[in-house]
């Protein structure tokens, strides 16, 4: 499946992996990005020199592209954004933030820019100021969460702007990639599934809660502070649905979940932790290398698109 997204980034498969805090370091990113797709690291809050050495062991484990994924909001993020720049990495992807203030040190240093965006403005936005293309993320991710579903927001930024959309939101197998290519999209974005991976460094309780999760164990927390994550169920999430239902403080909140997503990914504490995860779990049920993430999802994709149909 050859795709702008396949030009653009020099990968085999259109699929990069998600950005996702304390999931997505060396390890995970360097394998997917040697089977083919797009690995990335996930600079999340840590310091700019975690991320440099992370980008230097990607780069012992593969000469294939890789990116990092930064949350404009960490307090790192402008020293995390120059050692994008300094190490030359091939891709950058952003979000909860405008990178505008980055960008043309990227360009200078030719890193590809793509923009996580939940809404079509903010597309239209990234493209007036250069990106090369952005991911549409639906609500149906997990973790921190927009409005629109990946059905409605993908095809509305692709008839919006005229560089390549990346759909993300709930995607899992080849059905769901061949779905957001029906709608325009020249790429997809997953996470939840390579949270399912041999070569993710979690914890197995982590891996085996998202096995084991059925269509309707996600929940959001933090919409009455706009501050919306979806997680699977366990006793942190009825806690704060509790208090949050109760009226209490965001800050109040906040210390519900301080260290949450670190305990559930490293430690594995799953009843009371952060196991933040999208709503395609109910389609993850077994735990496969990321060669073959890559390779199934693209298969079936490719043969749906071309008139077969799902066995």
């Amino acid at each position: 499946m050859k795709t702008r997204v396949n030009e653009l980034l020099g990968i085999t498969y259109p699929i990069i992996q998600g950005g996702m805090a304390w999931v997505a370091e060396h390890h995970l990113a360097g394998a997917v990005s040697a089977a083919g797709g797009l690995g990335l690291i996930g600079a999340a809050s840590a310091p700019a020199e975690w991320v440099r050495s992370e980008i230097r062991k990607v780069r012992e484990m593969t000469d294939r592209p890789f990116g990092v994924n930064i949350m404009l909001m960490s307090p790192y993020a402008a020293e995390v954004a120059q050692v994008v720049a300094e190490e030359k990495v091939p891709v950058v992807t952003t979000g909860a933030g405008n990178p505008e203030p980055f960008m043309p040190m990227w360009k200078e240093a030719g890193v590809k820019v793509i923009p996580v965006i939940a809404s079509v403005s903010l597309a239209r936005r990234m493209e007036r100021l250069g990106a090369d293309a952005v991911v549409a993320e639906g609500c149906e991710s997990g973790g921190h969460i927009g409005e629109t579903t990946t059905m409605n927001l993908v095809p509305q930024v692709v008839d919006a702007v005229k560089i390549p959309v990346i759909a993300a939101g709930g995607i899992a197998d080849g059905r769901q990639m061949a779905a957001a290519f029906m709608l325009g999209a020249e790429g997809v974005q997953v996470g939840t599934r390579f949270v399912a991976s041999e070569e993710a460094l979690v914890h197995e309780n982590y891996k085996n809660r998202v096995v084991k999760a059925g269509d309707t164990d996600t929940v959001v927390t933090g919409r009455s502070h706009n501050h919306p994550i979806r997680s699977l169920r366990n006793s942190m999430t009825r806690e704060y649905l509790k208090m949050e239902n109760a009226g209490r403080s965001f800050e109040e909140l906040e210390q519900i979940t301080l260290g949450g997503l670190r305990r559930a990914v490293q430690e594995g504490d799953v009843v009371h932790g952060s196991v933040m995860c999208g709503q395609s779990a109910g389609l993850v049920h077994e735990i496969l290398s990321c060669q073959e993430i890559l390779e199934r999802m693209e298969a079936e994709a490719e043969k749906l698109l071309t008139g077969g149909r799902h066995e």
